[in-house]
């Protein structure tokens, strides 16, 4: 498999993931049911936080610890940056949360559906990031990011992409949208992540000693939007335990991915 086809293909497998969750619009006949919606968010913060730790911030020490530098400054740095830049795009872009009646960001007139479509597509930024950084590291022949663990982080991201999908294209027929325009928004949703892949891999390669950095900044944009937006849709309400179990299974998913793949 040459080096352009690895890249292209991890770049691409998180946004299948989003694709054939979002294609379930056409199989499901049903609403999914708040207990479900609830083990689905929980399990794609598991996998977020596992992910922004073993497949980012540990190797972000890694690499600073081998290039004889204060190992805590890019992981701290990255981290904390990383927190602001969603926290401005929060604060920034209109969007509505699951579930919630009060749209956030800069007032719009934006309608209820494209808003709940924005929420989605913010948190899947740093998703794709973290995987264009981490195939840039790869593609740079770092010791500390395999090909394996690459993929590892990919994959990991598309599995808890496909839930994603289905959460956000399903509530949407409800509003009014045919199936075919809610699969579409869906879609529209996950295509940032490549494009954000794609910009941060060719943002490191030119950039190559700044890698630790964006590692941690990558983990630190993620961290946000699993405090920010995935636990707390996971813990309303009735029967937070449910979302409690889905972030385990989700957490130890990633760990075991990245740890006996990566």
């Amino acid at each position: 498999m040459g080096d352009m086809f690895k890249v292209l293909s991890g770049v691409m497998i998180p946004f299948l993931g989003t694709a054939l969750g979002a294609g379930m619009v056409f199989f499901m006949k049903e609403a999914m049911s708040a207990r479900l919606q609830k083990l689905l968010l929980g399990f794609a913060a598991g996998v977020m936080i596992a992910a922004s730790v073993w497949s980012l911030l540990i190797p972000a020490i890694e690499m600073a610890e081998a290039a004889g530098k204060t190992a805590w400054i890019p992981a701290a740095v990255g981290f904390l940056a990383g927190i602001g830049f969603l926290l401005a795009l929060d604060m920034l872009i209109p969007h509505l949360h699951l579930n919630s009646a009060t749209p956030e960001g800069c007032p719009s007139t934006l309608g209820k559906s494209f808003m709940l479509v924005l929420a989605v597509t913010l948190h899947n930024i740093p998703e794709g990031m973290a995987v264009g950084v981490v195939l840039a590291g790869m593609r740079a022949g770092n010791e500390v990011i395999s090909t394996a663990g690459a993929f590892a982080l990919a994959a990991g991201i598309a599995i808890q992409n496909f839930p994603e999908g289905a959460i956000i294209s399903m509530p949407l027929v409800s509003t009014g949208l045919s199936k075919r325009k809610a699969f579409g928004y869906g879609l529209f949703s996950g295509i940032v992540e490549p494009v954000a892949a794609a910009f941060t891999l060719l943002l490191t390669s030119f950039v190559t000693p700044v890698l630790p950095y964006i590692l941690a900044f990558a983990a630190g944009a993620m961290i946000y939007v699993v405090v920010e937006e995935l636990i707390p849709e996971a813990q309303a309400g009735n029967h937070s335990n449910i979302g409690t179990i889905g972030a385990a299974l989700g957490f130890a998913l990633m760990m075991v991915l990245d740890v006996a793949v990566g």
